[in-house]
């Protein structure tokens, strides 16, 4: 058994039990998260043959910064409750590997204590109250963030059902909204905004003077309209199948996106079930720049810190290179869409 597939397992004896529910829970009946992984099963590659595949090289580089492997990290909160070190460790982790985290706008460490040791971009809910949102980006902005990451997908949360306590009941308050300024904050200032549109790009764009990606996208009419309003780059996601119940699976709204803006300097990223190097090479073959890898990426920081992620992407990206050797692929730009078998 490969040594990143006894993670969940591991972790499973170390998470307490409302956390393990929340990090693994799809919303509704679980359809999209449980289908995830077998629809990059299902696709099949068209390797080359007779290629110089003595030297393979997995650097890329997303919105201007260089990485050392296209497998980086997506965001997720809870992250103190995995790990004590929370995003400092996935950071240090990440940094090892030469990769990039995500950090969410919950995060449970405060955005100054994350500079130095990977770049990282902010992940962000625009709430109702956008001055809060604006200062909670420009606390980022100052740390270091590198882009800002909207996830267009939540305008309202995915019903979650579940047995027991509720984790929200259970977690301490520190571990939770740690960039969150104010005190005294109402509960209606901290819900999610429903009424985005394209110019809410534009408006985060200028606001922080970052890149902006938009997270969330399956549709490829979206994906355009998307870039047309200042997106710097698309995020092909069904939220771990967390939101709308039997949204399509990423595997399969890849190519569609991809293809759209193929014609645009706009790069493309895509999570959702993958759990291989094979997986990673099918989703640049089908046009992403890059994948976030979620659930993996906590049950590694679950069983050892920093370490286990390290070794997980490092894991991930042993195992792209092997795949790229075999599919005659020296380099990542080498992936193109012919790899994979209509």
């Amino acid at each position: 058994m490969r040594w990143i597939d006894t993670l969940i397992h591991e972790a499973e004896q170390r998470l307490p039990g409302p956390v393990l529910t929340y990090f693994q829970q799809g919303a509704g009946l679980g359809l999209s998260a449980a289908e995830a992984e077998n629809h990059w099963n299902a696709l099949r590659l068209l390797p080359h043959v007779l290629r110089d595949v003595s030297a393979i090289s997995t650097r890329t580089s997303v919105l201007g910064t260089e990485v050392a492997t296209p497998v980086l990290v997506a965001p997720t909160t809870l992250q103190r409750q995995a790990h004590e070190g929370g995003e400092t460790a996935m950071l240090q982790g990440a940094a090892a590997a030469g990769s990039l985290v995500c950090v969410s706008s919950n995060a449970g460490v405060p955005f100054e204590a994350l500079a130095g040791p990977a770049p990282w971009w902010v992940q962000a809910y625009v709430l109702r109250d956008r001055q809060l949102t604006a200062d909670l980006l420009e606390r980022a902005r100052e740390a270091g963030a590198k882009a800002v990451v909207l996830t267009a997908d939540t305008p309202v949360v995915g019903q979650k059902y579940s047995t027991g306590p509720n984790v929200w009941e259970t977690v301490p308050p520190e571990h939770l909204l740690a960039n969150v300024t104010g005190q005294g904050l109402e509960e209606s200032q901290l819900e999610k905004a429903a009424d985005l549109t394209p110019a809410t790009i534009d408006w985060l764009r200028t606001t922080t003077g970052l890149p902006v990606v938009i997270k969330g996208v399956l549709r490829a009419d979206d994906a355009r309209e998307c870039v047309a309003a200042g997106a710097s780059a698309i995020w092909v996601s069904n939220h771990g199948g967390r939101q709308l119940d039997g949204a399509v699976a990423t595997a399969r709204a890849l190519r569609p996106v991809a293809e759209a803006l193929a014609d645009t300097s706009a790069e493309v990223y895509v999570d959702g079930g993958i759990r291989n190097g094979r997986h990673v090479l099918t989703a640049l073959a089908l046009g992403a720049t890059a994948v976030f890898l979620g659930r993996p990426t906590l049950w590694a920081l679950a069983v050892g810190g920093a370490a286990a992620v390290e070794r997980a992407l490092a894991d991930f990206t042993s195992e792209l290179a092997h795949a790229m050797a075999l599919a005659g692929a020296p380099d990542v730009s080498s992936l193109t869409c012919d790899l994979v078998s209509d």
